[in-house]
């Protein structure tokens, strides 16, 4: 299987046509059309639905799709590291991302190594942290950021100077607005809109035999549209502070639950991970100024 017909079929997947795909990849339609029926013979494996005017992938053709993205990423970037080799000026570093204003520790890092190296590029990818660990697995990325403990048998770590705190976001007019901070009781009769994550790993610490009581009307992995709906009447939701808009111009509000629900933040890399020289550089940047060598954790 060649990269190269992986990346016309990608090309035929987003365009949803042979005609169009051909045009952009400046090749003729009837050598576009051979080269993905000699894709789908050595596969074994029907593609496309082909219609009169378009194509649609059929169920093996998407699992084709998310495979040829990976595979193609980690060419790409394969061949990005290998050029670095041949002296640092800059490159790519790709970094998963959970929500959190504690990013704003890596992103001063970076700031201080681009004025060095103007030619480097971070890539950064928001998720919750078992969306950007999974990631990670697949080697899509050198680093994580999570805001869960940490597998030791997994990673290896630093731990950022950050500590999130749960909270409950709602509109102002809303009667909890009153308080200054949430109860779990408080809660008990109140639409919730609750982080993935959270139901999983974090809220069970604080509502404990209470979590059954919850009304959870919506769920979310990222803040933002939990903000909108929000703002939309549709509940509160539980969610770390600092990730929507509660200034006086905004219709939200934020209130802290009592007692204190935190999370620590940390950078996560692979066991026996080989860096480029820009996710090396990144990472020794952020120990020069974030690690103290006894947060960092290297379990051989």
């Amino acid at each position: 299987m060649e990269l190269r017909v992986l990346r016309y079929f990608l090309e035929v997947a987003r365009e949803g046509s042979v005609t169009r795909a051909a045009a952009r990849l400046h090749i003729s339609q009837p050598t576009l059309s051979r080269q993905l029926k000699d894709l789908e013979g050595e596969l074994g494996k029907k593609l496309f639905l082909r219609g009169s005017h378009d194509v649609k992938l059929t169920d093996e053709g998407m699992l084709l799709r998310k495979r040829a993205e990976d595979l193609l990423n980690m060419a790409d970037r394969t061949v990005e590291e290998f050029r670095a080799l041949d002296g640092f000026t800059g490159g790519d570093v790709w970094v998963g991302c959970a929500e959190s204003d504690g990013i704003k520790h890596l992103a001063r890092c970076y700031k201080a190594l681009l004025e060095r190296y103007p030619g480097l590029r971070l890539h950064l990818q928001s998720g919750n942290s078992a969306d950007v660990t999974e990631r990670l697995d697949r080697g899509l990325l050198d680093f994580a950021v999570i805001v869960h403990e940490v597998d030791l048998t997994k990673y290896n770590f630093l731990e950022l100077p950050a500590i999130d705190r749960y909270g409950v976001l709602m509109r102002k007019d809303d009667p909890l607005a009153a308080k200054e901070a949430v109860s779990v009781d408080d809660l008990l009769d109140v639409p919730l809109i609750c982080s993935r994550q959270g139901i999983t790993e974090d809220y069970p610490k604080l509502f404990r035999e209470k979590m059954d009581a919850l009304r959870i009307v919506a769920t979310f992995n990222l803040a933002y549209n939990a903000g909108v709906l929000v703002r939309e009447g549709v509940g509160c939701a539980l969610t770390f502070d600092k990730l929507a808009d509660t200034s006086a111009g905004s219709e939200l509000t934020f209130r802290p639950l009592t007692p204190p629900l935190e999370t620590r933040m940390y950078l996560i890399w692979k066991k026996y991970q080989v860096f480029s020289p820009a996710a090396e550089a990144l990472l020794e940047e952020v120990r020069a100024r974030l690690g103290d060598g006894r947060r960092e954790e290297a379990v051989k």
